[in-house]
């Protein structure tokens, strides 16, 4: 088999993780912190672009490696123009979409192919990019959400999702493509989708709706949000911030972290045992909601994201869910690996690369 190195670059809010990989093994990662006074010299999101490609390219030089010596470049997709899912080639056209602000919603994820494209310049390296938080396979009916003004969007974990349902997939030796799976990622934002026919048809955008989680609020009441929204102690950006970044566990208990909430309750916090169990307890609903869009016949459940490394939670979880099918765990985010693994499927020929168009997606052979 041959051996491909691989940059890998996943650029977040608060950090740029860069590994190096031969094949599926690691050789070299790093995850450089950005301070928030670091951040705080540019003005957009996009005037970061040099500041984390230098440290990129710092990591590639004490690595002793050129990009020339690699056979690809990932990225981790962002909020682009809705895609389905797949390993893309980063174009001249999705890097001048997202710099021209063509994307859903701004966010550091979306610098990653543009570093990435910084680095290829001038190379034949290919770069690429899987699975982006917009990979939309929405069945027509999931769109719809009470109001014509505001279709409900496919913007979710899709790269870990789409690896940890490929992975079960193989472990059980049945296609992907054969599976009807729930796939519940749990991290600080929750994602829960139900797939069919390879295709995942639905699930909760973390930012508007599903369950709490430990930063974000999920569904709210609808007429008391509008109520709190002209109720004058808001504006625009703090009430965003306030069921985005500091709802769920935040609001309820001042903390994200879910090993001190666990600890709370050992101690004998009553009242962090309540926001606990009722977190689980709407984590629950929503797969509940998820089995039905499957009209009850569901293979596997899949426990995945950071909070799935919490025994407690997991058990907690399996109480109300574990009578709709068996319940398989993936801790983890898995991300690293998971855009490795999208570009091993196109270099070792198992998959087509997919074209960025802005307008749609088409199969093509990836170079080499």
């Amino acid at each position: 088999m041959k051996n491909f190195k691989i940059l890998v670059i996943n650029p977040g809010g608060g950090s740029t993780k860069v590994a190096i990989f031969e094949n599926e093994t690691e050789l070299r990662a790093k995850n450089i912190r950005h301070l928030p006074e670091d951040l705080a010299k540019f003005d957009t999101t996009l005037d970061q672009l040099p500041y984390r490609t230098a440290l990129v390219k710092e990591l590639l030089k004490e690595s002793g490696l050129e990009v020339t010596d690699l056979d690809a470049v990932v990225s981790r997709g962002g909020a682009f123009l809705p895609l389905e899912s797949g390993t893309y080639l980063i174009s001249e056209k999705l890097i001048q979409d997202v710099k021209g602000g063509k994307v859903q919603t701004d966010h550091a994820s979306n610098l990653g192919v543009l570093i990435a494209g910084e680095l290829i310049k001038g190379t034949n390296i290919p770069g690429f990019f899987v699975d982006p938080v917009s990979v939309d396979e929405f069945d027509d009916i999931s769109r719809l959400s009470g109001l014509k003004e505001l279709p409900r969007k496919s913007l979710s974990h899709a790269l870990n999702t789409k690896y940890v349902a490929k992975k079960l997939a193989k472990e059980v030796g049945t296609p992907y493509e054969k599976l009807r799976l729930i796939v519940a990622h749990l991290g600080t934002g929750i994602s829960i989708s139900p797939h069919r026919d390879g295709r995942m048809f639905d699930v909760n955008n973390a930012n508007d709706g599903g369950p709490f989680s430990p930063q974000r609020a999920g569904s709210l009441p609808t007429t008391g949000l509008i109520e709190l929204a002209f109720s004058g102690k808001y504006d625009f950006k703090s009430l965003m911030r306030k069921t985005i970044k500091e709802g769920g566990l935040i609001d309820y208990l001042g903390t994200d972290d879910l090993q001190e909430v666990e600890r709370r309750i050992t101690r004998g916090g009553k009242y962090a045992e309540l926001v606990y169990r009722a977190m689980i307890y709407q984590i629950a609903k929503e797969i509940g909601a998820m089995a039905a869009a499957l009209q009850g016949r569901v293979d596997y459940i899949i426990i995945t994201g950071g909070m799935a490394h919490s025994d407690m939670l997991v058990e907690a979880l399996k109480e109300y869910i574990s009578w709709i099918a068996p319940v398989r765990v993936f801790p983890g985010e898995n991300e690293m690996i998971a855009l490795v693994a999208g570009v091993l499927r196109v270099l070792r020929g198992e998959e087509l690369a997919r074209e960025y168009t802005g307008e749609g997606f088409k199969n093509i052979q990836a170079d080499g």
